[in-house]
C-alpha cells in the first residue's frame, strides 16, 4: 500500500526509517527589529509600516523606493494576518515575501518564544518558508509558490503517503532545549485559563456555565495516565497539521509544511492523530476520520522507506498509539476554543466549537479507551 508512480520532491532532508539519529542543521543568522505593526489598522494605513519593515529586514530591499512595493492579503489561519509583499524587479519579474502578523491575545494559546526558537532550525532543515526576519509582533518569510491543500486532498492516497514520509522526517529534526513533551502541560494550562472565564454576553455566559470543568479535569487525568502506559516516542511535533498548513506545488510535485506556531516536543501519536482529526474539514464532519486501512497506509509510509515491509505488530502498535491521542487532540482544541471565545475578535463561534470537539471526545472515548486497554492487556499476556 505504499505510494506508487513518480517520486515526490520532499521538503527536507533527514532520517528515513524510524530510530535514526535526530538531525540538527545550523540556522543562519536572522535579522530582527523592535518595530511593530498595528494589526487593527486597515490595509492601506498599515502598508507604509509594512514596507518600512521589509526594507529593514529583507536583504537587498533597503534602497528600494516605496512605489516598487505592492501588498495583498493572503488567505490563511484564523489567528494571524498573512500578507504577501511583492517588489518589481525590472519590467517582467517580481520577488515576494510573506509577512505574518500575530493576532491579538494569541500569546494566551501560543508560546511565541518556543515558536521562534524552533523556526530557524526547522527552516535550516528545509521545512516551511525560509525565515527572513523577526519583528515585535510577527515574522517575514520567503513566499512559497504553491497551493494550500484542501481536507479532501489530504486523504488522497498518494498525497497521504507523502505527508507521512515528510512527517517522519519532520519528527527527526532536533530543536535545542528541553525535550520534555509539552502536550499535557499545555492542556492543563488551557484548562486552568478556560475554567475562570467571564463573558459579557449573557447567552454565552449561560452556555459556558453548563460546562463541568471538574469532569474535564478528571477525563484529562485518566487519559494521561492511560497514554503514559504506551511509552509513546517523543518527537518535535507540528501539532497543527491541518490542510491550511500543507501546501503543494503541483508542477514540481513538492509538498511543504508551514506555520509552526503550535510546534513543541510532544508524542508521535498525538501529531498523527491531530492530523487525522483534520480530515473532518471545515464542516467538522468527523465521519471523515480515516478508517483503519487508510491509517495503515499512512503508517506504512511513515514507518519505512519500504512500506510493504512494515511488520503488522508495528502497525497495530502505532494504530493504538494514534487513536489514544486522538482523544487528547479533541480536548486540546476544545479548551483552546474556550479561551478564544473570550479573547478573539474574530467572528467565529468558538464556544460552539468547544462543544463540538468535546462532544466528539465523549463520542469516541469508549472505543479509544477499550482499544488501548485491550492492546496493553495483550502485551502483558503475550
Amino acid at each position: 500500500m505504499g505510494s506508487d508512480g513518480r517520486s515526490w520532491s520532499g521538503v527536507a532532508g533527514g532520517a528515513g526509517g524510524g530510530g535514526e539519529e535526530k538531525t540538527r542543521a545550523a540556522p543562519a543568522e536572522v535579522p530582527t527589529s523592535a518595530a511593530a505593526v498595528d494589526i487593527s489598522l486597515p490595509l492601506p494605513e498599515m502598508t507604509p509600516r509594512v514596507i518600512d519593515l521589509c526594507k529593514e529586514l529583507v536583504k537587498g530591499w533597503s534602497s528600494l523606493d516605496s512605489s516598487c512595493f505592492s501588498i495583498s492579503t493572503v488567505s490563511g489561519g484564523i489567528t494571524n494576518l498573512l500578507l504577501k509583499v511583492s517588489v518589481k524587479e525590472g519590467t517582467d519579474s517580481q520577488s515576494s515575501v510573506t509577512v505574518r502578523l500575530y493576532g491579538p491575545n494569541t500569546d494566551l494559546v501560543i508560546d511565541r518564544e518556543r515558536e521562534l526558537q524552533a523556526i530557524p532550525y526547522l527552516s535550516a532543515a528545509g521545512f516551511g518558508a525560509r525565515l527572513l526576519g523577526v519583528f515585535e509582533n510577527g515574522v517575514v518569510s520567503s513566499f512559497i509558490h504553491a497551493r494550500t491543500l484542501t481536507p479532501s486532498d489530504m486523504k488522497e492516497p498518494r498525497i497521504a503517503a507523502e505527508i507521512a514520509k515528510q512527517l517522519q522526517k519532520f519528527h527527526q529534526v532536533d530543536i535545542p532545549g528541553s525535550k520534555e513533551p509539552q502536550l499535557w502541560n499545555d492542556i492543563f494550562k488551557f484548562l486552568k485559563k478556560a475554567s475562570v472565564l467571564k463573558f459579557e454576553d449573557n447567552e454565552k455566559q449561560k452556555r459556558y456555565e453548563t460546562i463541568s470543568f471538574r469532569e474535564i479535569q478528571d477525563e484529562v487525568k485518566e487519559l494521561k495516565d492511560l497514554s503514559d502506559l504506551l511509552h509513546a516516542p517523543v518527537v518535535f511535533a507540528h501539532n497543527d497539521l491541518l490542510s491550511g498548513n500543507l501546501m503543494l506545488n503541483d508542477l514540481e510535485e513538492k509538498l511543504y509544511f508551514i506555520d509552526f506556531e503550535y510546534g513543541s516536543y510532544s508524542y508521535r501519536g498525538y501529531d498523527i492523530a491531530n492530523h487525522f482529526n483534520e480530515y473532518a474539514g471545515f464542516d467538522c464532519d468527523y465521519n471523515l476520520y480515516p478508517d483503519k486501512d487508510a491509517q495503515y497506509h499512512f503508517f506504512r509510509n511513515y514507518l519505512s522507506d519500504r512500506p510493504s515491509e512494515v511488520q503488522e505488530q508495528n502497525l497495530d502498535a502505532l494504530y493504538t498509539e494514534t487513536n489514544t491521542f486522538r482523544l487528547a487532540s479533541h480536548v486540546y482544541w476544545a479548551l483552546w476554543a474556550l479561551i478564544q471565545a473570550r479573547v478573539s475578535p474574530i467572528d467565529f463561534d468558538y464556544l460552539g466549537y468547544f462543544f463540538l470537539r468535546y462532544g466528539e471526545y465523549k463520542k469516541q472515548r469508549e472505543f479509544c479507551f477499550s482499544l488501548t486497554q485491550g492492546f496493553l492487556s495483550s502485551l502483558r499476556s503475550g
